[in-house]
């Protein structure tokens, strides 16, 4: 059989899809056969074999064993495929492969998996040797083959084992793992991996302590008693002796040393910051010398750091095989996130508070603001790095400056400390740093690098200085002149962009207008843009303009829209425009920055160039969402602002953009470019919802040709959502004029051509994203239309939007629909349901369309969105309650979710077996329970109740141990993380709708009304207790 399963293995690689998949279904085959397993794993550990074969017999493996090893496996396939006996050999194999001296660790990896799987269905109970066996190992075994046991228990402790399986087998783990830790004799990068395995127990003993929180705080107690020293020990280990760049290329003992040394800090500082975030409390004893030491570390780093990233060009961002970094920018990282979250620490604080008290004599203690502030300034450094990328891309350099991207380096590390120091002490840092930038610029020496870490944590400091709500113009007076002025005139591009950004800081952050300053830095950077050599400098100076016109006043502004416009459009002409489409940042950084220019009077766009640089750039983005955001939002307030302003005003405006989106849809359908036709349907649509009343004349007949074409094609789904907006805005704004016209290509009027879009759109061929706008045009046109001129078509069309709400599955889609029959409902309830009652929904077991819209209209209620829509709604079935119809109380409806008795997380696989159970209950009660889920619970916050810092594990922990400020990095993948997002969900701490006070004021006011009516009395009794209550918080049961 092996020489069988090695065949069709090799095929399953096969490039060609026809004999691959074939070799697959071979395989899929073989799982009945009981010698398959073992002849697996039998291939797996023969050495001689290739090692794509090997790998590929355990892949194979590992889905055998999710399918047909235990029911207790999330993809377990209905039927155990292998025997007892099996399973037992199959076990030691793994075992063997896995914890080998000889076997590739891919190999060794791949076969760790596998166990990982297994064990979480046998251990303890069937396979009651395993820890022991591997435990028993540790003491024993060379360095190569431990590592396989490491492996295989770090695997065990990330997806082998539930809460209760680990929490038995806790103590003997982490001791056998403090063993290694702790043990000089074993190679460092194995140290790092046991320390690595010991900080992953932290999830699991976080889920067992929501159980046991008393055993497991003891347990870490006791824990940490021993590890917490052997952490400090190797904070203040100093480093080996930095390896030449020859010593990383042949990988020799000088850099496998400083890589181990390295790898082990990197664990050590981890391990320390997951105990912060999940047992913060168990290390309050420890936070002075942890500090102490982390403080340490870094001083003593500086120097290595500077030498591999900005005197050299060494590589960082490296980790092995193991997934253990190994380079110094990331010990670096990982030290400065770790010095953070210690300034949180209540001892911390309080003791560097008191150096600042001036009682206390002087001491180099007592300077610790400064020399976290020069150590923050050395770290900033532009490195080699960054400097090439830069020069290279300045799309890559602008991601940097607005913080918008995922490369997290230390000196976006530097920016979150100097705001915490800030938020501490603003005055005192600022002051401290304005000196220090004194020293630097005074200093010959002093390279451009250390010039612009300095202005860049100065303009950090001044940014977060002023969102407290402090003035910066006084206390920065002399730097604009001894520090920023002349970094705009450095001969660096670097230092010379850091100058003008920090300006345009100082002109924003400052409380009084400073028209001259403002207009003296708009010039500058006006001329920058034309002028500079430098690409940085000049993107720079188009982001620093935003800064200048929001601190100009109105009349200074205005003098400059036009120069403004004018030198984007100029900057835009020198740029590759197929280069920009893939350039989002500094697109972006434009479209804001005219964006900023056109609102301080949008009249501007009717007599300048304004629009076309703006549409120039919109159709280069077309494909980026942000940009499409960036440019909706300009051109809504730019319609916004001229409609205000009368009909002569949004005329002019219709007249010099309509042309343009007419174009912009006819090149996008010749090119078949979707983006650009997106875009104009977008924008199309906005100018139709912020239009007058009523629109300018010959509007509908210069855009509903193109519309009906687009609603009338195959196309995007939002495209057709866009059209059907924007008609219905059109209905809306201008009725008149809308069901009026005819279209000339086939005479038909403007109520024909809605009506027979809408009938297209609720047809069976439209997916329902397609239509998820046709509900409101459907009530927009019964609105403005009225039942006189729809004549027999007004019922044709509820029919029809009844039998395809009965199929509808989109929650958007649903919500359309229903609110069709909402706004009908405001004030012909009655005879809504009269009507539904009469209407007969083919498919649907001779139900009639009272019993499918009531179902859908109340089990989809909750979860609608939108202001308007929600309050419609509850106006709506208000109405349809008071009528006190006894069809309602027919009619069984989804009720209440019946909670599972186990509390196993539900996967996609457990879900699709189980599906979730629902009460079944009658309308009228659902539609009590709706309403009463609309109503906010007065006594109930509404905003979310965040974490004061201290994990769910730290319940009842004393608060004078611990800082209130919550720990400035988040574990997404911890479990208290996880529940404290779920807990948001619930709506007594966050209401994820928007909800208004008239609304709710109604609501409050209905059920006081109805409060002692017998019906209502009786429904009362089958709400249950969070119902209740909230009914009760209003005072009136």
């Amino acid at each position: 059989m092996e020489q069988q399963i090695l065949t069709l293995l090799g095929e399953t690689q096969l490039p060609a899809e026809a004999p691959r998949q074939h070799a697959e279904r071979q395989l899929e085959q073989l799982y009945t056969n009981e010698a398959f397993p073992i002849s697996l794993a039998s291939i797996a550990s023969e050495n001689s074999l290739p090692l794509n074969l090997r790998q590929s017999a355990l892949l194979v493996l590992k889905t055998f064993v999710l399918k047909g090893w235990s029911p207790t496996l999330d993809e377990f396939g209905g039927q155990v495929l292998i025997n007892n006996a099996n399973k037992e050999q199959l076990r030691k194999q793994l075992l063997e492969i896995a914890t080998s001296g000889l076997n590739d660790r891919k190999v060794k990896g791949a076969a760790s998996f596998v166990i990982s799987k297994i064990a979480s269905a046998d251990f303890p109970d069937a396979w009651p040797d395993l820890l022991p066996t591997l435990v028993d190992l540790v003491p024993r075994v060379d360095n190569d083959r431990l590592h396989g046991v490491l492996t295989v228990l770090g695997d065990l402790v990330d997806d082998g084992f539930n809460e209760d399986q680990f929490f038995q087998s806790a103590r003997s783990l982490v001791k056998c793992l403090y063993d290694v830790a702790v043990d000089g004799g074993r190679k460092l990068t194995l140290r790092a991996l046991a320390v690595s395995v010991f900080r992953g127990c932290y999830d699991t003993l976080e889920m067992v302590a929501e159980v046991h929180q008393a055993d497991v705080k003891e347990f870490m107690s006791e824990a940490l008693t021993a590890w917490a020293p052997i952490f400090i020990e190797v904070l203040r280990l100093p480093l080996p002796p930095i390896p030449s760049q020859d010593d990383e290329d042949s990988a020799g003992e000088v850099f496998e040393t400083w890589r181990g040394f390295i790898a082990l800090k990197i664990q050590v500082v981890r391990a320390l910051e997951k105990t912060m975030a999940v047992f913060p409390t168990l290390l309050i004893s420890q936070s002075l010398p942890v500090f102490s030491a982390t403080w340490a570390a870094l001083a003593a780093h500086l120097a290595p750091y500077h030498t591999f990233y900005i005197h050299e060009d060494r590589q960082g961002r490296l980790e092995d095989a193991d997934r253990l970094p190994y380079t110094l920018d990331f010990l670096i990282l990982e030290e400065l996130d770790l010095l953070r979250s210690l300034l949180g620490v209540r001892p911390v604080k309080k003791e560097l508070m008191n150096y600042l008290e001036p009682a206390v004599p002087a001491s180099p203690e007592k300077e610790w603001v400064a020399d976290i502030l020069r150590l923050l300034v050395g770290y900033s450094q532009i490195t080699t790095e960054e400097e090439g990328l830069w020069e290279i891309d300045v799309n890559v350099f602008l991601s940097e400056e607005s913080s918008e991207t995922a490369n997290y380096t230390p000196r976006n590390a530097c920016s979150d400390l100097v705001d915490m120091i800030t938020s501490w002490l603003p005055n005192q840092a600022l002051e401290i740093l304005l000196a220090y930038a004194r020293t630097v610029s005074q200093d010959g020496a002093s390279s451009w690098r250390s010039r612009e870490a300095t202005l860049f944590i100065l303009n950090r400091m001044l940014v977060e200085y002023h969102e407290q709500g402090n003035d910066v113009q006084a206390i920065t007076a002399g730097a604009y002149s001894d520090h920023v002025q002349p970094a705009m005139l450095s001969d660096d591009q670097f230092l010379r962009s850091r100058g003008f950004t920090v300006a345009g800081t100082i002109v924003k952050a400052s409380t009084a207008q400073l028209d001259q300053v403002a207009a003296d830095l708009t010039q500058k950077s006006l001329d920058a843009i034309r002028d500079d050599s430098s690409d940085i400098v000049k993107v720079s100076c188009i982001r620093v303009l935003r800064d200048c016109i929001g601190a100009m006043s109105l009349t200074q502004a205005k003098n400059f829209q036009i120069p403004i416009v004018t030198v984007i459009s100029e900057y835009l002409s020198s740029q590759d425009l197929d280069e920009l489409v893939d350039n989002e940042d500094l697109l972006n950084t434009m479209v804001e920055t005219l964006r900023d220019a056109i609102q301080v009077d949008a009249t501007l766009c009717l007599t300048s160039a304004a629009l076309d640089v703006l549409f120039t750039m919109a159709s280069q983005g077309a494909r980026n969402m942000q940009t499409v955001d960036i440019v909706e939002e300009a051109f809504m307030g730019i319609t916004e602002s001229i409609a205000a302003q009368g009909m002569d005003a949004y005329s002019q405006l219709c007249a010099k953009v309509l042309p343009t989106l007419a174009g912009a849809f006819d090149v996008g359908n010749m090119t078949s470019e979707n983006a650009l036709v997106d875009m104009a349907a977008t924008l199309l649509s906005v100018l139709a919802e912020h239009g007058t009343e009523p629109l300018p004349q010959g509007f509908v007949a210069a855009v509903m040709p193109k519309l009906r074409r687009i609603l009338f094609s195959d196309t995007e789904f939002n495209l057709h959502q866009m059209a059907t907006a924007t008609i219905k805005h059109i209905l809306a704004h201008d009725p008149v004029q809308m069901l009026s016209w005819r279209d000339p290509h086939d005479g038909k009027e403007g109520l024909e051509v809605i009506l027979v879009i809408v009938d297209r759109l609720l047809g069976p061929t439209v997916a329902d994203t397609s239509a998820a706008e046709v509900g409101g045009l459907a009530a927009e046109l019964v609105e403005k239309a009225g039942s006189e001129r729809l004549g027999p078509y007004l019922l044709q069309l509820l029919r029809v939007v009844a039998v395809r709400l009965s199929t509808a599955e989109h929650a958007p889609f649903i919500q359309s629909l229903i609110l069709v029959f909402a706004r009908l409902s405001l004030g012909n309830a009655k005879e809504v349901l009269d009507f539904l009652e009469q209407v007969q929904i083919d498919g649907t077991e001779s139900r009639t369309g009272l019993d499918v819209v009531l179902r859908k209209w109340l089990e989809n209620s909750i979860s609608f969105s939108g202001y308007d829509e929600i309050r419609q709604n509850i106006l709506a079935l208000a109405n349809i309650y008071n009528l006190h119809d006894e069809r309602l109380s027919r009619i069984q409806v989804q009720g209440d979710l019946i909670m599972p008795k186990d509390d196993r997380i539900r996967t996609r696989s457990r879900a699709k077996a189980v599906p979730d159970q629902y009460t079944v209950i009658p309308a009228s009660l659902k539609l009590v329970k709706v309403l009463i889920a609309e109503l906010v619970n007065p006594s109930s916050p509404i905003r979310p109740n965040m974490s004061n810092g201290t994990s769910k594990v730290e319940e009842g922990s004393d608060d004078d141990e611990w800082e209130d400020e919550p720990l400035e990095s988040l574990d997404l993948n911890a479990p208290s993380t996880r529940a404290q997002l779920m807990s948001w969900m619930d709506e007594s701490k966050w209401s994820a709708r928007g909800t208004d006070d008239q609304t709710q004021a109604y609501l409050g006011d209905f059920f006081r009304h109805i409060a002692n009516e017998p019906d209502f009395q009786i429904l009362y009794q089958s709400l249950d207790d969070s119902e209740k209550a909230k009914l009760q918080a209003l005072g009136q049961m």
